[in-house]
């Protein structure tokens, strides 16, 4: 699912993407303007920003790789988490 942010249009141009997903079997949807809230993705995004980004000041790109890194095994090993849980919430309306 790809919202319309201008470089996601041109993956309908770009030969590499679009023959790479009709190889994978993979369908490139986009959301109608304004309404990147229809991509559940989205509250994924701001979940990771809060936990992992907000307030922080990574010396390198590794460095800030590395708390994404370990944010998503945390995030998937507590899905059921109530704080994670409220974040995605609030995103969800937004």
């Amino acid at each position: 699912m790809l919202d319309n942010f201008s470089p996601h249009l041109t993956t309908k141009k770009d030969s590499r993407v679009g023959d790479w997903a009709a190889v994978n079997n993979v369908e490139l949807a986009y959301t109608p303007t304004n309404s990147s809230w229809l991509n559940r993705i989205e509250a994924q995004f701001t979940a990771l920003r809060y936990f992992t980004l907000d307030g922080t000041d990574h010396a390198t790109h590794k460095e800030q790789g590395s708390m994404i890194r370990r944010y998503i095994i945390w995030r998937n090993q507590h899905a059921a988490d109530e704080r994670l849980r409220e974040v995605v919430a609030k995103a969800n309306v937004a």
